[in-house]
C-alpha cells in the first residue's frame, strides 16, 4: 500500500545517493507510526531502479545497478516513495492519516504507540457509552449532525480492513472530543457572535479530556461533560416542554388586540383568558370578562417576564403574552448554550448581574438574598455594558468620577467647546496632574484626537457615581455604583448608562456586602461616608461578579421567566447557533 511519495533533488554523484535517499526517509519517517513492522523504499528514475529495506535510518541496498555503483545517469529529480507492510502497520498508518488534521488527537495516538482507543474486542463499552450520550445529543440543543451515532454504526459495519479500522478509531475520537466541547463548553466562541461578550470561557484542553476519557470509566465521564447546575438541568425541561408545545397547538391564538384592562369584554379577552390558561398561569375558566381571577393571572404573567405588575394587560403585556413556544425555545436553546459557556464552579456567594432583567442580585448557596433594581448601558454599540465574570475586591465610599477620555472626548469636548462653563462641574487636569482652570484654555483649538486633559468629579452628593462604587477592576473599566438620577429606577426598560451598572439601593447593597465581615455594617458604611473622603472598604474575601445576559431561565424557586432581548444579542446566539448545526426539536434517529 503506497502512502506517500515526493519528488527530491539527486546529486549525480553516485556515491552520495544512498544517503540522500536516507535523508528522505528520514524526514517523512518522523511522521510515521512506530508500529509500521516493515517499510520498503522504491527509487525510480534515469536507467536504473531499486529497493531498499529500511529500519530505522539504516539502509540495506538491495537493488544491484546500486550495489555495485555501476555507471549510470541520475536525473536532477528522482522520485521516492515510500510502501509501508503488516496489519499493525495498516492500521497504525491509517490512524495517522485521519489524526494528521488535529494535532491533540495524533499526538495521543503517537504517544500511546498507535493502540485503538474504540475498535478492540474489550472496548465495546465505550463504544456502547459514546453511541448513547451522542444518540440524546439533541436533549442538549446541540448540532447533532456534528457526530451522528448512525454514521458511526455505519462505518463499524462497514469496516473490513486494519486501514478501516484505523479510520473508524479516529472518527469515534474526534466524534467523542467535539461532542465533549460542545456539550461542556458550548458549541460557539462568544466573542465571534458578539462583541459585548466578553466572557473567558472554561474550555477544556482536547489531550487532557482525551487522556481523561480513557483513564476513567466512559459512562461516569461522558455524564460529568455537561454543566451540572440546577438552572441547566431545569433549562433541558423547559426544553422539552416547549417542544411538545411547538408540535401542537402552542397556546392557543393569539390576543387580537392592543392593550385590555379589567371589565373589559369581548373575544380579544376570550383569548387572553385561554392563553393565560395555557400557560398555566390561570385555572379552568368560563369567565367571559377581564375579572378580578384574570388580573390577578395578568399580574404573575408580568412578575415572571420582567414587566410592570400592574395587571393591565398594556402594549408590551400583549407583545410578551402573544410571543410563541417556538419563540421561547429559541430563547431556552441560548440560555443552555450561556450555561455551557459558564460551565465553572461560581461560589457559594456571589454578585448576579442579569442585564435583561435591570437587576443585581446576591446569591448565597443558591438563594436570592438581595435584590435590587439595576441600570444597564444604553443600547448603543459603544455603551452596550459587556458580560463577564470577575470578583468584586472593595467599595469606594465618596467616590471621585475619572471621566473615561471616550466621554470626555466625544461628548463633553463638543459642549465646552461652544460653551466653556458647561458640564461646570467637572475638574480639568494636565497630565501632570495638576487643575487647569479652564479661562486658560482653548477648547476650539483641540480635536478629540489631541485634547490634553483629564477631567475629574470630585466626591459629592451629586457625583455621576453618587456616593459609593464597588470594584471588580477589570479592562472594561466597568462596576458597579450609585447614582443621583434614581427617577430611571421606576421605568420598565432601563438601559440608559454609558455601560456600567447603577444600582437603585446601593447602600443596602454596600450593608450586604458588609455582613460577613462586620457585626454593625451599616454603621461601618456610615461612618466611613460621614467622613465626605474618597475610602476604600476592602472586602476581606472577594466576591465573584457576573455580569450576564439570560432572556430564559429558573428562578430559585425552579419557574422559568423570561426577559426582552434587549441588545439583540439572543437573536445573534441563535442564528450562530443555526449555522452550526442547532435545529430546535431534532433529535436523533
Amino acid at each position: 500500500m503506497w502512502v506517500d511519495s515526493t519528488s527530491v533533488p539527486i546529486n549525480p554523484d553516485k556515491k552520495k545517493l544512498l544517503s540522500e535517499v536516507a535523508m528522505v526517509f528520514r524526514s517523512f519517517a518522523g511522521t510515521w507510526p512506530r508500529r509500521v513492522s516493515r517499510i520498503s523504499v522504491r527509487v525510480f528514475g534515469g536507467i536504473f531502479g531499486g529497493a531498499l529495506r529500511l529500519s530505522g535510518t539504516t539502509a540495506i541496498l538491495l537493488s544491484a545497478p546500486l550495489m555495485f555503483g555501476l555507471p549510470t545517469v541520475v536525473p536532477a529529480q528522482t522520485t521516492v516513495a515510500f510502501e509501508v507492510g503488516s496489519r499493525a502497520g495498516a492500521f497504525s498508518v491509517a490512524v495517522a492519516e485521519a489524526a494528521s488534521g488535529d494535532s491533540s488527537v495524533e499526538d495521543f495516538y503517537r504517544e500511546t504507540n498507535y493502540a485503538p482507543i474504540w475498535t478492540a474486542d474489550d472496548q465495546a463499552g465505550r463504544r456502547r457509552a459514546l453511541l448513547a450520550v451522542l444518540s440524546k445529543a439533541g436533549a442538549h440543543g446541540l448540532p447533532i449532525r456534528r457526530y451522528d451515532p448512525s454514521r458511526l454504526i455505519a462505518a463499524f459495519r462497514a469496516a473490513r480492513t486494519e486501514g478501516d479500522r484505523g479510520r473508524l478509531d479516529v472518527m469515534m475520537t474526534l466524534a467523542m472530543l467535539d461532542y465533549a466541547r460542545d456539550v461542556q463548553t458550548g458549541v460557539l466562541v462568544p466573542g465571534d457572535v458578539a462583541s459585548g461578550i466578553v466572557r473567558n470561557v472554561p474550555v477544556r484542553d482536547r489531550s487532557g479530556n482525551l487522556a481523561a476519557f480513557v483513564a476513567s470509566d466512559p459512562t461516569t465521564f461522558l455524564d460529568a461533560l455537561p454543566p451540572g447546575s440546577q438552572a441547566y438541568a431545569q433549562l433541558m425541561k423547559a426544553r422539552l416542554d416547549l417542544e411538545a408545545l411547538s408540535a401542537g397547538k402552542g397556546w392557543g391564538p393569539e390576543v387580537a388586540a392592543k392593550s385590555l384592562k379589567p371589565a373589559d369584554t369581548g373575544p380579544a379577552v376570550l383569548q387572553l383568558r385561554d392563553r393565560l390558561v395555557a400557560m398555566q398561569y390561570l385555572p379552568r375558566s368560563a369567565t367571559a370578562s377581564y375579572d378580578a381571577s384574570v388580573q390577578k393571572a395578568v399580574q404573575a404573567f408580568q412578575a415572571d417576564h420582567g414587566l410592570e405588575a400592574d395587571g393591565i394587560a398594556g402594549q408590551g403585556t400583549i407583545a410578551e403574552i402573544n410571543v410563541s413556544p417556538v419563540k421561547r425555545l429559541q430563547s431556552v436553546l441560548v440560555a443552555m448554550e450561556r450555561e455551557r459557556w459558564m460551565n465553572f464552579d461560581r461560589g457559594d456567594r456571589y454578585i448576579w448581574v442579569n442585564l435583561t432583567d435591570f437587576t443585581a442580585k446576591i446569591i448565597d448557596k443558591g438563594k436570592v438574598t438581595f435584590a435590587t433594581r439595576s441600570v444597564i448601558g444604553k443600547n448603543t454599540p459603544d455603551r452596550q455594558s459587556p458580560e463577564f465574570s470577575d470578583e468584586m475586591e472593595y467599595m469606594a465610599v465618596n467616590p471621585t468620577w475619572n471621566v473615561p477620555r471616550s466621554i470626555t472626548t466625544r461628548e463633553y469636548l463638543p459642549q465646552m467647546q461652544k460653551d466653556p462653563n458647561a458640564v461646570g462641574q467637572l475638574k480639568l487636569f494636565d497630565s501632570r496632574g495638576r487643575a487647569v482652570a479652564r479661562g486658560n484654555i482653548n477648547f476650539n483649538a483641540y480635536t478629540a484626537r489631541n485634547f490634553p486633559f483629564s477631567m475629574k468629579e470630585l466626591p459629592s452628593r451629586n457625583n455621576a457615581l453618587g456616593l459609593v462604587k464597588f470594584m471588580f477592576p477589570n479592562p472594561y473599566n466597568i462596576y458597579l455604583h450609585d447614582t443621583p438620577t434614581k427617577s430611571l429606577f421606576r421605568r420598565e426598560v432601563r438601559a440608559f448608562s454609558h455601560g456600567c451598572i447603577r444600582l437603585g439601593d446601593p447602600f443596602d447593597f454596600a450593608y450586604a456586602l458588609l455582613a460577613p465581615q462586620s457585626a454593625d455594617p451599616k454603621a461601618e458604611f456610615q461612618a466611613v461616608l460621614a467622613t465626605g473622603k474618597e475610602t476604600h472598604i476592602m472586602l476581606k474575601k472577594p466576591v465573584p461578579v457576573h455580569l450576564v445576559y439570560f432572556t430564559a431561565y429558573p428562578s430559585d424557586k425552579g419557574k422559568m421567566e423570561y426577559r426582552r432581548d434587549v441588545y439583540g444579542r439572543d437573536a445573534a446566539i441563535f442564528r450562530a447557533l443555526s449555522d452550526a448545526g442547532v435545529v430546535p426539536g431534532e433529535q436523533q434517529g
